[in-house]
């Protein structure tokens, strides 16, 4: 599922119809021009007066913009498990007494290769008693409708940054896991190994959305960075926020640990754009600086 290095569109020449010269007049540039799946990507209609609001949608879903460098922009995020190829677009940008200016095209998503995976783990964190179960499923509702909340204003600024101190990269994005010979869903975020207790950060300015311990991430922070975009930091020893409250860039909100379903101490670092599952290392090196 889409919720989708630069490519600017002159709209009018990527346009799926024939397009008025209203629509000619709306620029649209993509970020990067042909995302892959897990990107974190955006899009970045220019020259929009003042008073003006910009509407638009990918694959029916809306998108959600907000002002950035002289016009509007939308985060869209690209689901790891999203149908290579084309995929519709529409822009609209209303301005007070006058016709809207429409715009539409296609934006060309790219297959990825994702690594497989097999781990072993005591019987009873896979095969589940039903009441288990029963707490796994009803935890797993529980994400998914804080997910679909969407905060109405942009609460981060500038660049994400990594959420532990380790010097390597975080691992295993989208990985097809086989646990005890079984095979699972893919794995939606990114591993960072490291002690237990190492400090753990936040990746950029938001709202603690949630404070819990889940059966299958353990202990867990999730923050709301606004309009639909959410950071997921599970598998923690401690925590050290409280729901509700506003964390700024760099603020530790928690330590490394093992707990919920983990082999060892490492940091699961997730992120999602609505309910579309990003890889968090794109995320890093979103280049929507402000």
């Amino acid at each position: 599922m889409i919720w989708g290095r630069v490519g600017v569109v002159a709209v009018g020449l990527a346009l799926l119809s024939s397009s008025s010269s209203a629509a000619e007049r709306v620029g649209v540039a993509w970020h990067p021009s042909k995302p892959k799946l897990g990107d974190v990507a955006w899009l970045h209609v220019r020259d929009v007066p003042e008073g003006a609001s910009v509407e638009g949608s990918l694959d029916g879903r809306p998108l959600r913009f907000f002002p950035y460098a002289g016009g509007q922009a939308a985060l869209i995020g690209v689901d790891l498990e999203t149908k290579p190829g084309a995929h519709l677009w529409k822009v609209g940008v209303v301005e007070p007494g006058r016709e809207p200016r429409n715009a539409r095209g296609s934006l060309t998503i790219a297959r990825r290769s994702f690594p497989q995976e097999r781990l072993t783990l005591p019987q009873t964190m896979v095969d589940l008693n039903p009441e288990t179960e029963k707490r796994a499923v009803d935890e797993t509702g529980q994400l998914t409708t804080l997910y679909r909340t969407v905060t109405p204003e942009r609460l981060w600024r500038g660049p994400f940054t990594k959420p532990v101190g380790t010097p390597a990269a975080g691992t295993g994005f989208g990985a097809r896991r086989i646990i005890n010979g079984q095979p699972r869903s893919p794995h939606g975020g990114i591993d960072f190994a490291a002690p237990r207790g190492t400090p753990v950060v936040a990746a950029n300015a938001g709202k603690v959305a949630l404070v819990a311990e889940f059966f299958f991430p353990g202990r867990l922070v999730i923050l709301d960075h606004g309009l639909g975009l959410f950071t997921l930091y599970f598998h923690l020893d401690t925590t050290t926020v409280v729901e509700g409250e506003r964390v700024e860039r760099g603020r530790t909100i928690g330590t490394v640990g093992s707990t919920g379903r983990a082999t060892g101490p490492h940091l699961h670092f997730g992120a999602m754009v609505g309910s579309a599952r990003i890889d968090p290392a794109t995320l890093l090196g979103l280049e929507l600086l402000d």
